[in-house]
Order: structure tokens, then C-alpha cells, then sequence
């Protein structure tokens, strides 16, 4: 939800571990400072391809004139394509609030909000206030907008409202009209990024994070990453896991499932969610009427469904249809209070009755704007938070950097249509909620490869790993994924514990986080702590920023 540090950097490794088609082992040592040998072999250090990089200074300015005076914004140039520093470049904006301690500084504290997509370049602001004194004390805050988001060369595609709408259902006499969608989706990316594309990946961004480091001073960065910021912290690690101090990793995606596959997990999570929340509401009939038994709410439930696939209900001026009742579901059954509430009131307005006032007596605090779980189409024009001009923003930039990474870091999506067509059949049968939006065609079967393969994450680097219970965007079984794939790793698990992002929302395992941290020093072994039950009358509603998914902040990592 919400998420690095100082002295020379020493050249280190060789001009070829920074080149894409090497292995994995060689690409570990993948270092932005480098030396090369001559083609002789006497040993004789060429000139560093990327210290016209690692050597910028960076001039630091106010980010805006209505942000804290204390935000401090520059521009650093990155490599377009690392195996070819001297060609194309890009602007990747950078922001910094100092340690609060000269005495016990103890480096950087890169954030990122997640994504793909997700601007951070205002993190060091609002994660500031939900940060210990003990953590401000040691580390600057550093944020950035990711290469072709907000303010770093953002990308833009040229959707209309219509394109935008990716969570589609599967039908039949649909299926051919989507397909064109996917296919204009992507044409349209491709006709307006051309040769960017391929390389906005989450490996770039990680290696964009190394010339970060050196250019701030750094020998190694500290690290707090949200959602998808975990698979971004997880990649820097396997690529330059001597540089890597200290990293959270809040809300964990799975790198074994990049990226279709984490798409397709919120369908696998939702299933036992929503039976997690009939049996909690049955138990609770004298308040919701819901039901008496599990079995009975659930019939409640799809009742509502098929009632609004032949005529749409309407709630405060909106028309649901069945389908839009399930995709905006899905994440709210992880809230089991809230959801209960949610599902009164759509019945309510099904029966011609005007839906009554919530019963929640406590909502918690608004979410920080810039936080946004994984999915296209959450990600507002960075700048205008930051009191500056986002005129050179586009507007469908958020969608438009999801698609190009989520598509981009991987070739394991397929071509062929009639694969999702399969796919999607299969799993709405499997997962009725969601199954056939989650693998239905998404635009990355027409755009083509990135520059280089998916990074395999499989190290050895210490991290804590933070997971709630019931998280709708990257549920259980995905941070323990990244958990199996990052074996000096230790993992804390929030039992009970709802909602996407644990650091920083009062959660029990803030103070494992923070001790980390301030001392390095990860858990002997992996972990659980409790979270009090959730009670009608007190929902905890998830920190989405809107009920009803896209556009907006649900579908999101």
C-alpha cells in the first residue's frame, strides 16, 4: 500500500552482466557501475558505459508550490535500453524529505505505492505521518515515479472511457467484439510508444533503482514496497542482491505467477472470502437479514445477481447488471462488515426501497491518495497532487504503464484468443464470482515482446514479507509465494487481518516492521500475529479508493 541509502559506489562486475541475454546469474551482479576488460585481456579498465549515469548531481528544487518545503524534487537520466547505454534516454523524477537525525542517519528509504502505474513521487509525504519517529529518524524518504509514469516520460495510449473497461465478463455473443477491444488496446499503445515498450519493465525499474542509489550517494538502498512494489523490491534483489539493506514487502505478489496468473489468483481468493463472509452474516441474521445459514446467504446473494441481469438495479442513480454486481463484489467480500452492508443496501434497492443510511459506526481513515492496489486504471496524473502542472500527464497514464509492464515483463501470456475463450469458460465455472473476468482476453495478447525474459526470483536476500489474512489484491497463497522464492525472507501473517496494505494501518506486526527497520535485525522465523474480529456495526472497510472497481482503485495491485 504504501515503500532505500550512502558513500562511493565501487565498480564492480562486468559491462556483460548488465546485457539482457545473459543468465540469471550474470544478470545478478547486474550493476549500473562497471568495468570492462580489453578485448586483448591485459586488463585494462575501459571507460564505465554508465557513469554518465551514476555520476549526475542532481539539482534539488521544492516539488511544488503548495507541497512541504521540506519535498524535494529533481530529475535524474536513466538508459531507455541498458544493453545499450549510450542510445536513447529517459527522465525519471525523484523526491527526497531528509532524515529527520543527522546523528543517527543511517541512509535512503525508497518508496513505491504499487502498480504497475502507480505514481510515488509524493510517498515521502503521506507515509511520513503513518512512519514511526524511531524509522524518519534514521532513513530519507525517497520516492519516484516509476519510468513511464507521472512525471517520468509518461506513456499514454489514447483510451477512450469505453477501453478503459478491461474487467469484462465472458459471453459468447461478446467474445468477438472484446477480442477488438484487446487488439485496439493494444495497436493504440504501440502507434503512440513505438520503441519505448519493450523496455518498460520491472526489471528496468529496478535497475533505474541502482542508478538512484548511486547518484543519491549509496552504497546500499533500504526499501518499503507495496502490492506491486513488492515484486518490484523482490527483482532488485535477485539483480543486485549486495546492494540490498533493508526491505519491507507489504502485500506480496507472487513472481511466480507474473502477470496473468496474479490476475487470475483474485478469482482463486475471492471464492473462499465469500464463503468466509455468508458464514459470518448468517451468524448475524438479527442484523442483516441476509440469511439464517451460509447457504441461505449465498442464495441471497446470486438471487440479486440473476434479479439484476434481467433488470439492473438501481442504487443512489446507478444501474447495476449481475455482472457488475460480481466485479465490484469481489474485492468487498474480503471486508465482511462492510460487505454485509453493501449487500442490505443493494437488496433493499432491489425491492423499490430507498437503501437506509449505513449501520457502520466507525469508518476508518481516509486512504493516502497516492496508494494504489494492483490493476489498470487507479492512477491519477501525478503532479496535480504535488501542486504542480500535470498539463503533459495523460490522462489514461495509469492504464496505459499497467499495460505496458504487465505485458511487457513477461511472455507467458498467450496469443491465441481461443485460449482465453477456454480459459474463461473453465474458471467461471471454477470461481463463479470472478473466474471469467480474471482470464477472459486481456490486451497483452497482441502486444508483443519485451526486451528481455521474466525475471526468476530465487535468492537468499533477508527481507520481512508483511500479508494479511484476507487481502483482496494479493491474497495469502501470493505472499506465500514470494516467501518460497525469497528464502533468507522472513514472513509475518496478520491472522484475521483484512484489506490490502499492513505497514503503517495500526497493524500488529507494525512493530516487527519498524524493529527491522531500525535494527536490522529480521524475526528468528517466520511468524503469525491476530487481528481483534471484525463485528457488525464496525466495518473496516478496505482502503479502495472506490466500491464499484473500474476506473478507479480496486483493480489494482
Amino acid at each position: 500500500m504504501r515503500s532505500m541509502r550512502i558513500a562511493p559506489v565501487v565498480a564492480i562486475g562486468t559491462l556483460a552482466t548488465l546485457l539482457p541475454a545473459l543468465t540469471p546469474a550474470a544478470a545478478a551482479e547486474a550493476g549500473p557501475r562497471t568495468r570492462t576488460a580489453t578485448a586483448a585481456g591485459t586488463g585494462a579498465a575501459a571507460a564505465d558505459p554508465l557513469q554518465r549515469y551514476t555520476r549526475q548531481k542532481p539539482r534539488w528544487t521544492r516539488c511544488g508550490a503548495e507541497t512541504p518545503a521540506e519535498l524535494q524534487c529533481a530529475t535524474i537520466v536513466v538508459p531507455l535500453d541498458y544493453s545499450r547505454p549510450g542510445g536513447k534516454t529517459l527522465s525519471v523524477a525523484v523526491s527526497r524529505t531528509k532524515a529527520t537525525s543527522a546523528r543517527d542517519r543511517r541512509g535512503v528509504l525508497l518508496l513505491n505505492p504499487g502498480g504497475p502505474g502507480g505514481s510515488g513521487l509524493d510517498m515521502p509525504v503521506w507515509m511520513a505521518p503513518e512512519l514511526p519517529d524511531e524509522v524518519k529518524k534514521r532513513y530519507d524518504l525517497v520516492g519516484f515515479d516509476p519510468r513511464g509514469v507521472g512525471r517520468s516520460a509518461p506513456v499514454g495510449c489514447g483510451l477512450n472511457d469505453d477501453e478503459l473497461q478491461w474487467q469484462r465478463p465472458y459471453k459468447a455473443a461478446t467474445f468477438a467484439k472484446d477480442v477488438r477491444w484487446a487488439q485496439t488496446v493494444a495497436a493504440k499503445c504501440r502507434a503512440r510508444n513505438g520503441s519505448v515498450l519493450p523496455h518498460l519493465t520491472t526489471r528496468n525499474t529496478a535497475r533505474d533503482m541502482d542508478v538512484m542509489r548511486a547518484v543519491l550517494g549509496e552504497k546500499k538502498i533500504s526499501y518499503l514496497g507495496y502490492s506491486y512494489g513488492t515484486y518490484l523490491g523482490a527483482v532488485y534483489t535477485q539483480l543486485f542482491p549486495r546492494r540490498a539493506d533493508r526491505f519491507v514487502l507489504d502485500s506480496a505478489v507472487d513472481p511466480e505467477r507474473i502477470w496473468r496468473g496474479m490476475i487470475q489468483v483474485w478469482a482463486e481468493g475471492a471464492e473462499p472470502a465469500f464463503t468466509r463472509w455468508t458464514t459470518w452474516t448468517a451468524a448475524r441474521d438479527a442484523t442483516y437479514g441476509l440469511g439464517r445459514t451460509p447457504a441461505e446467504v449465498r442464495a441471497t446473494f446470486w438471487a440479486l445477481v440473476a434479479r439484476a441481469d434481467r433488470d439492473p438495479i438501481v442504487v443512489e442513480g446507478t444501474a447495476f447488471t449481475g455482472d457488475d454486481i460480481r466485479v465490484g463484489s469481489r474485492a468487498v467480500f474480503f471486508d465482511v462488515a462492510y460487505a454485509a452492508e453493501s449487500i442490505v443496501r443493494l437488496k433493499e434497492a432491489a425491492a423499490g426501497r430507498t437503501p437506509a443510511a449505513p449501520r457502520t459506526s466507525e469508518r476508518p481513515a481516509p486512504v493516502p491518495p497516492s496508494f494504489t492496489p494492483f490493476g489498470p486504471g487507479a492512477a491519477g496524473p501525478a503532479g496535480a497532487r504535488l501542486g504542480t502542472s500535470a498539463a503533459d500527464v495523460p490522462s489514461d497514464n495509469g492504464d496505459a504503464a499497467f499495460w505496458s509492464v504487465v505485458c511487457a515483463d513477461t511472455r507467458a501470456w498467450p496469443g491465441d484468443p481461443e485460449q482465453y475463450r477456454r480459459d474463461a469458460i473453465r474458471d467461471k465455472a471454477r470461481y463463479p464470482l470472478y473466474g471469467d473476468f480474471a482470464s477472459h482476453i486481456k490486451p497483452c495478447a497482441f502486444w508483443g515482446n519485451g526486451s528481455e525474459p521474466a525475471t526468476r526470483v530465487n535468492n537468499s536476500v533477508g527481507a520481512l514479507i508483511l500479508q494479511n489474512e484476507w487481502d483482496s489484491q494479493t491474497p495469502l497463497v501470493s505472499g506465500q509465494g514470494l516467501r518460497r522464492a525469497m528464502k533468507g525472507a522472513r514472513m509475518v501473517t496478520v491472522l484475521g487481518g483484512q484489506g490490502h496494505g499492513v505497514y503503517g494501518m495500526k497493524s500488529c506486526a507494525d512493530a516487527t516492521a519498524t524493529a527491522y527497520l531500525v535494527t536490522g535485525r529480521l524475526p528468528a522465523r517466520d511468524a503469525v500475529c491476530r487481528t481483534p474480529a471484525p463485528e457488525a456495526g464496525h466495518a473496516q472497510r478496505l482502503p479502495l479508493p472506490t466500491p464499484q472497481g473500474l476506473p478507479g482503485g480496486e483493480g489494482r495491485f
